[in-house]
């Protein structure tokens, strides 16, 4: 039976590293990747739709984004929708596609870089351990219940601990490496 929270807990956990690694990359480094625009939502027909579904993205140079709609119609709003978009971006439409121009990274804007990484590695940590607090809470109950012994509670929660202290570090670990990836010149 804890067998079974515990390994709950650490599929939720590797999801919340996954997701981590999702959100990171969409942080911008100093190259482009059709990564950083991918799940833009673009408002389409009323409806919130990522980029990813509305065009083709590609990075024919390092530092070129090239964004081919699907739908010639939603050329202007998927150009109006990059320059609002926090990533400061300038695109130009020359009518079929639109090129957005990477500009190489001051070093005030890598520092604001690398605190929405640490901000999005926060949001991985606090994830982590409100998995933790869910799964302790489940074994707490089960103690309650006389379901199992106070021993078993015990030796699953210093697992848990372990599990959580693993993924900590692991999303720190990646965070870390995209800080690096930012502040390379």
């Amino acid at each position: 039976m804890t067998e079974d929270i515990l390994k709950d807990a650490e599929e939720r956990m590797k999801k919340a590293i996954d997701a981590l690694k999702r959100d990171l990359i969409t942080i911008r480094t100093g190259r482009a990747t059709p990564a950083l625009i991918d799940r833009l939502p673009i408002e389409y027909y009323g409806t919130p739709t990522p980029l990813n579904q509305l065009a083709t993205i590609n990075a024919p140079e390092p530092r070129l984004l090239l964004v081919q709609p699907y739908d010639k119609s939603s050329l202007s709003i998927i150009e109006k929708a990059l320059q609002k978009s926090e990533q400061g971006f300038n695109p130009s439409n020359d009518g079929r596609v639109i090129r957005i121009p990477i500009p190489a990274l001051t070093e005030e804007r890598r520092r604001e870089m690398v605190k929405q990484v640490k901000h999005k590695v926060e949001e991985g940590r606090i994830s982590i351990r409100n998995i933790r607090r869910d799964a302790l809470q489940d074994l707490k109950e089960m103690e309650n219940e006389k379901m199992i012994s106070t021993d078993d509670h015990k030796r699953a929660s210093e697992k848990m601990e372990d599990l959580v202290h693993k993924y900590v570090r692991e999303a720190e670990h990646t965070g870390d490496a995209k800080e690096a990836e930012v502040l390379e010149v």
